[in-house]
């Protein structure tokens, strides 16, 4: 029950801790006259990761592999299939095609990626910096495109900015305000990890199994929280554009940092299967928004179904 507490705890101060964070940062991106489209990019679609990114380093410092990979495996998995499929049941996601065709494509590829480089089992630090190069790369990639060719996606992360409408406006709350985020989100993970790893030893789940889904989804409530309040708001590229960016900052950032800090061990049922389903719904996403260009109703209860099914075959047929 103490170790429930725990992961409970760590997640309300992860939550708490990468909204603070974000606020800040905008507040601060703002009064340094940072554009609107490159604070919704970097800040707010990445900044959303800001609990994923730090469980997964404090664990591979940590030694706890499982953890650091299965919180970015089953995050990315968990905001396509859960969080998505509970926004386009909400509103049914219409997307601009342009960019988001451009992040998708990108989800896909860094996909593929993760896979080619645990072929061998593990990822080093010669893995961790392609990753972060391949992040560079996108990162200029999308300035580029929006800055000189007015992608439509530029309106996205303008919005996306503008989703977190209550930013301090003082230097003192600025500041206050990411000092704090970073603080609760450091002493989040560690009361987080705590927990995970009591409930797994408590009950004989291996910690990939806890990091895939239990750390994952606590950890992606950032996401799920801006996702949920844009198809409220009808700001169905928000929600879409959040993910894709997130998604993308999860493998190539912070699996990234992590290996550079610690090379780490890919545990085997993440090679058989976790992975396979990382790629299959990236791929699944990739078809509806080229297909119908939109996320129906129908689309996001298949998208839930799938995560439902998901976490019975993690834990019965692939809790090993």
């Amino acid at each position: 029950m103490l170790n429930i507490l725990f992961l409970l705890i760590g997640i309300a101060l992860l939550t708490v801790g990468g909204e603070a964070l974000i606020r800040g940062s905008l507040a601060a991106a703002k009064r340094l006259g940072v554009s609107p489209l490159l604070s919704g990019l970097v800040i707010v679609g990445f900044g959303t990761s800001a609990p994923e990114l730090v469980v997964s380093v404090n664990a591979a410092v940590e030694g706890r592999p499982d953890i650091a990979i299965g919180n970015v495996v089953g995050s990315n998995i968990g905001n396509i299939l859960l969080i998505l499929g509970i926004c386009a049941l909400i509103s049914p996601l219409a997307v601009k095609p342009l960019a988001l065709r451009r992040d998708a494509v990108t989800v896909v590829s860094a996909s593929v990626l993760f896979l080619v480089l645990v072929g061998g089992s593990s990822l080093g630090r010669a893995d961790a910096a392609i990753f972060l190069v391949a992040l560079g790369a996108y990162l200029l990639w999308a300035y580029w495109s929006e800055s000189f060719h007015a992608a439509p996606s530029g309106e996205l992360h303008q919005a996306e900015a503008d989703e977190l409408s209550t930013i301090p406006k003082t230097v003192l709350w600025t500041v206050t305000a990411v000092v704090v985020g970073l603080l609760l989100l450091i002493g989040g993970s560690q009361v987080l990890l705590i927990g995970a790893i009591g409930i797994a030893a408590h009950f004989g789940v291996p910690e990939a199994v806890i990091g895939l889904t239990l750390v994952a989804v606590g950890t992606s409530l950032p996401e799920l929280s801006i996702s949920v309040i844009a198809a409220i708001r009808r700001h169905a590229d928000v929600a879409v554009g959040n993910i894709l960016g997130s998604n993308i900052f999860n493998l190539l950032g912070i699996l990234g940092v992590s290996a550079l800090l610690q090379p780490l061990p890919v545990h085997a049922r993440i090679l058989q299967f976790d992975q396979w389903v990382m790629l299959g719904t990236s791929l699944l996403l990739l078809l509806f928004l080229y297909t119908g260009r939109r996320l129906s109703r129908m689309e996001g209860g298949v998208l839930l179904i799938g995560y439902g099914i998901y976490v019975w075959l993690s834990f019965t047929v692939f809790g090993g």
